[in-house]
């Protein structure tokens, strides 16, 4: 017996490749035999068969069942044309009703758009009325608004003038460069101005902030304002539609609640939180609005006061400064004098120990004529001695006259160190008057006026 190809006994021959997909397997189509069905024929006594119904498949009805279908047709229409009447007055008498419950319904309903749009109207009179008010209330805090920046540009100006006070009086020369009640005067003056602008800087931040609080809350406001105008123009269009209206049509889709719908008392609630948010705040710009005017009028008073103060201060210095200035100046009148007569008392002393000379030469010379005596005439007589006694009462003449003139020297030398002292002194006693009453009060005669610090101007 021969072995298939590819069995174990056998070589398996090499598998090829396949060069196109394989065709799909098909079944053959039979045809399926035909069922025939047979109606049940009527068997009884008065059933009909014989050849008559050889080949029918259905069967005849008897007289009986012939009348019992007709007594059946009429009894059913009799019960339809009796069913029908009551349906017709059933009919006139809903449509009636439904006539009349439409009409209430419409009326009602129209009745309700009524008494929204009252409630509407109410609601936007009393949001246009916050609206202007906060709107008013705005502009005048805006105007305060500008006062404060005014205010704040005006302090400059006294800044300027303290700090040009205080670097001015840093040029005295000593001893006039010294912490006096100008300088101190000076110094709170420029605390005050810097406390002042912080001050004002504050305030002038809440007042920008609570205008934009107010602007916020005038939008919100007329946000809703503007929902309300619409609101009423929708609902009074509502209002005017009737059974006649020619741009009335279906809106099935419309008979619902909306999810995010309001509920009256939310929707009231909405506006009366907003009106009471902006009289709040309208409140607050009002409270601010006095507080800056408060500040603005005691600033400009406590300035004015400091001004007044230190220009006080400057004139009493100048005052003591010109005091002291005028008793240098005498003191330098007597010095000079005094030099005038200590020079002169120089000069008399020179003379008296220049007049000294001839008389000790007179008593030296006689002296040494005495000595060349011969013998026992050289005596020591009383011509001897009073000569040598001439001569140490000379000496000591002359050397009393150095002495006072050595003093009288020194004495000139002080009254010119005097002198000098006395004339730097009062040269910078000038330089600090200078610098006090034409520099410093000179450029105080700028400090601004109240209306200005206050921001008017």
């Amino acid at each position: 017996m021969e072995q298939p190809e590819g069995s174990p006994s056998g070589p398996v021959p090499a598998r090829l490749p396949l060069t196109k997909e394989p065709a799909m397997q098909t079944v053959p189509t039979a045809e399926l035999p035909i069922k025939v069905y047979e109606a049940a024929l009527k068997t009884g006594p008065d059933a009909s068969s014989g050849l008559a119904t050889a080949g029918f498949r259905t069967a005849k009805y008897l007289p009986p069942e012939w009348h019992q279908s007709n007594y059946h047709l009429y009894h059913k229409a009799s019960t339809s044309c009796e069913e029908a009447e009551r349906n017709r007055a059933e009919a006139k008498e809903l449509s009636e009703s439904s006539a009349a419950t439409t009409q209430c319904a419409q009326k009602d309903s129209t009745t309700a758009l009524g008494q929204r749009l009252q409630d509407i109207h109410f609601w936007k009179i009393a949001l246009q009325k916050a609206i202007e008010e906060l709107d008013a209330e705005s502009n005048l805090l805006a105007a305060q608004k500008l006062r404060l920046e005014r205010a704040l540009d005006a302090t400059q100006v006294p800044y300027t003038i303290t700090t040009d006070n205080l670097q001015c009086r840093e040029r005295r020369q000593a001893p006039d460069l010294v912490c006096d009640e100008v300088e101190r005067e000076l110094l709170k003056e420029a605390e005050l101005i810097r406390n002042i602008q912080e001050l004002l800087k504050r305030t002038l931040m809440q007042a920008t902030t609570q205008i934009r609080l107010n602007r916020d809350h005038k939008e919100i406001c007329e946000m809703d304002w503007s929902d309300k105008v619409e609101t009423y123009n929708m609902d009074d269009k509502c209002g005017r539609y009737k059974n006649q209206s020619t741009n009335i049509q279906f809106h099935p889709s419309s008979v619902k609640f909306e999810e995010s719908a309001s509920t009256p008392e939310t929707w009231a609630k909405f506006s009366h939180d907003n009106i009471y948010r902006a009289e709040r705040e309208k409140l607050a710009s009002v409270n601010l609005r006095t507080l800056i005017d408060n500040i603005l009028h005691d600033v400009s008073e406590d300035l004015r006061m400091q001004c007044a103060a230190v220009n006080e201060a400057f004139a009493k210095r100048c005052m003591e400064m010109d005091d002291t200035k005028h008793k240098l100046e005498y003191h330098l009148n007597e010095t000079l004098k005094e030099i005038g007569h200590q020079e002169a008392n120089i000069i008399a002393l020179k003379q008296a120990i220049r007049e000294k000379e001839a008389p000790m030469k007179v008593a030296q010379t006689r002296l040494y004529d005495r000595s060349f005596r011969p013998n026992v005439e050289l005596c020591r007589d009383a011509a001897q001695f009073r000569l040598i006694s001439e001569v140490e009462v000379i000496t000591e003449s002359i050397e009393s006259l150095k002495k006072k003139l050595l003093e009288a020297e020194q004495s000139l030398r002080n009254l010119e160190d005097t002198r000098i002292n006395l004339e730097k002194e009062i040269a910078v006693k000038t330089n600090s008057i200078f610098i006090d009453r034409q520099k410093c009060m000179a450029h105080r005669t700028r400090y601004p006026t109240v209306l200005k610090l206050a921001g008017y101007q």
